[in-house]
């Protein structure tokens, strides 16, 4: 059995389980993901009647995200990952913002965008190969107008990052902007990189930034940039 863990967004969410069985607790956590996640890890594990030494590994949404909570998810993962001797995997949030709305509607083809605030998104393109997902554009962090879209038919966009794309809505198949990446969709795709041994050690895991960029210049502010 695997925990989980997901703080990239405004949501912070815990997931305990293997394979398609999975119990998921999600919050609304604004600026306190520190605050709130380990005490609903431990409910979640008082829940599922498991204690931290039992489970197989821990996973931790990677990014791109908020950079305080992929560093609160990244560290508390890691300081569990130290007290029970268990491996680590670190899951991109943008596969698992495809991997959700692939669980709530079978989608197969998705491009994944979040929000990156300073007026720009998160984006990257996946397709599910019916094993698997393939990454088709792989993460980057662009002006809306500047993201690369697939041009061909049958894609869904899934994330809140696609509120800076609605002009270009009619090119979708279908559109999630309420979908954010879920514990259980890390957990998911975590579990066959577990089995296959791709595990790391607590000093081994990181979070993916995709920018350095971690505030707007004062001369991008005054020109109106910030959202």
């Amino acid at each position: 059995m695997f925990l989980a863990i997901d703080a990239s967004t405004e949501t912070c969410s815990v997931a305990l389980g293997e394979h398609d069985r999975w119990l998921e607790h999600s919050q609304a956590a604004g600026q306190r993901h520190a605050e709130l996640l380990l005490p609903m890890i431990k409910a979640l594990l008082t829940q599922g009647g498991i204690e931290l030494p039992q489970l197989a590994g821990i996973a931790f949404g990677a990014g791109p995200g908020s950079f305080t909570g992929l560093r609160v998810a990244c560290g508390v993962a890691q300081g569990l990952s130290l007290g029970a001797d268990l491996p680590l995997v670190g899951v991109s949030t943008l596969e698992a913002v495809a991997e959700t709305l692939r669980r709530r509607d079978g989608s197969s083809r998705v491009v994944a965008a979040l929000d990156a605030r300073m007026g720009e998104i998160y984006v990257a393109t996946y397709e599910h190969d019916g094993s698997r997902w393939r990454e088709r554009v792989a993460p980057a962090v662009v002006k809306p107008h500047l993201a690369q879209l697939p041009q061909d038919e049958g894609w869904a966009g899934a994330g809140n990052g696609l509120a800076a794309l609605d002009s270009v809505r009619e090119r979708f198949a279908g559109w999630h902007a309420d979908i954010l990446p879920s514990a259980t969709a890390v957990g998911v795709l975590s579990q066959p990189r577990f089995e296959a041994g791709e595990g790391v050690a607590a000093r081994d895991a990181h979070p993916i930034y995709v920018r350095h960029r971690v505030a707007l210049t004062t001369a991008e502010r005054e020109a109106g940039l910030s959202r």
